[in-house]
C-alpha cells in the first residue's frame, strides 16, 4: 500500500475516448506514462476530470483494473468509487479494492441528497467501517451541493480507515483541517490554484488538473517551494494561476481536452451531458491561455512552457 504523504502532485485523470465513445486504452497509456516522467506522482482515475458519472459500472471497473495494469506500481492510484447512495457505495468500493493497483477509494460527498453534517459523519463511517481500502473524501460542494463542515472532516480523520481529504473550498478551511486533523490523515487541495499556497501551509499536496498539460511547470514549482526557493515558486504560480483557470472557463473536462488533443494525445471528446469545445470556444480558450490563433483549432505543434 502506497502512503499519500509524499504524493504532492497528484493528476484527475482524464478518461479519453475513441471515436465511438469507448475509452481509448492507448491514449491512456501514454497520456499516464507522459505524466509519470514528467514529475505527476500520484493520480486519481475515476474522479470528476474522468467523467465518472457517464461511465456505466462495468466500464469503471474495466478502465479501472487497465489503470492498475498501466501505472504498475509506480505511483499511487486512488479509484472513484462514490455515490449518493451508501450502502451501493460501500459494494462498489469493495469490488474496487479487490482490482490490484488501486491503493484508495475517492469517496465524494453524496450529491443530490444534500444530507447534513451528522449524515456525512453516518455515510463516511458507514462506508470506512466496511471498505476494504483506505478512503479519500471528496469534498467539492460547488458539484455535490452540500459542503463537508471543516470540523466534520476533522473528526473523520481520527477514523483508521479514512486516509485523506481532498479538499474544494477555501484556504482558511484547508489551514483549520490541518491544524486539527489527525496526525496520520493528509489533505489534498483540489484547487489547483492554491497548489503553491495549500502546501506552505501543510497540506500535502494538490490534485490537480492543470498538471495534464503543466506538469513541468507545476513539478518545478513544487520543487523550488520544498528547496526553499520561494520567489521561484511565487513565480511559477503567478504564471500558472491564470491558465488553470481558463481550463474551467467552460464545463470540465472539455477544455483540458482541446488541449491534450491538440497536444496529440488523442484523448477525444466528452460524453454527454457536456460537449468537446467548438471552434469559438477553442479560440476563446487559446487567448484565455496565450497560445498563437489556431493552435487548438488546427492542432499545430504546441508550447506551453513560459516565454
Amino acid at each position: 500500500m502506497f502512503s499519500l504523504e509524499n504524493a504532492d502532485l497528484m493528476t484527475a485523470i482524464v478518461t479519453p475516448f475513441n471515436d465511438d465513445g469507448t475509452i481509448n486504452y492507448d491514449s491512456l497509456t501514454k497520456l499516464t506514462n507522459y505524466l509519470i516522467d514528467h514529475g505527476s506522482n500520484g493520480f486519481v482515475i475515476g474522479g470528476t476530470t474522468g467523467e465518472t458519472p457517464t461511465l456505466s459500472h462495468d466500464e469503471k471497473l474495466d478502465l479501472y483494473r487497465h489503470f492498475g495494469v498501466i501505472v504498475n506500481g509506480r505511483v499511487p492510484v486512488i479509484a472513484g468509487t462514490g455515490s449518493n447512495n451508501t450502502a451501493e457505495t460501500i459494494e462498489f468500493t469493495n469490488e474496487v479494492a479487490a482490482i490490484e493497483g488501486i491503493d484508495y477509494a475517492l469517496v465524494v460527498v453524496p450529491p443530490y441528497n444534500k444530507p447534513n453534517q451528522r449524515g456525512m459523519v453516518a455515510h463516511f463511517t458507514a462506508v470506512a467501517d466496511a471498505a476494504k481500502i483506505p478512503l479519500v473524501m471528496y469534498n467539492i460542494p460547488g458539484r455535490t451541493g452540500s459542503k463537508m463542515a471543516q470540523e466534520t472532516v476533522v473528526k473523520l480523520s481520527a477514523h483508521p480507515n479514512i486516509a485523506a481529504v481532498k479538499q474544494c473550498a477555501s484556504l482558511p478551511e484547508l489551514e483549520y483541517i490541518v491544524e486539527h486533523k489527525a496526525d496520520d490523515f493528509c489533505v489534498f487541495t483540489g484547487e489547483d490554484a492554491q497548489a503553491l499556497t495549500a502546501i506552505a501551509l501543510g497540506a500535502n499536496g494538490v490534485i490537480s488538473v492543470a498538471s495534464h498539460s503543466y506538469c513541468d511547470q507545476m513539478r518545478e514549482m513544487l520543487d523550488d517551494l520544498h528547496q526553499g526557493k520561494v520567489a521561484e515558486a511565487g513565480r511559477l504560480q503567478r504564471w500558472l494561476t491564470p491558465r488553470m483557470a481558463a481550463l474551467f472557463m467552460f464545463p470540465s473536462p472539455s477544455p483540458v481536452k482541446a488541449v491534450l488533443n491538440a497536444q496529440g494525445f488523442a484523448t477525444g471528446g466528452c460524453r454527454l451531458p457536456i460537449l468537446a469545445l467548438n471552434d469559438e470556444e477553442k479560440g476563446q480558450l487559446e487567448a484565455a491561455l496565450s497560445l498563437p490563433s489556431g493552435s487548438l483549432t488546427n492542432e499545430l505543434p504546441l508550447n506551453l512552457g513560459e516565454e
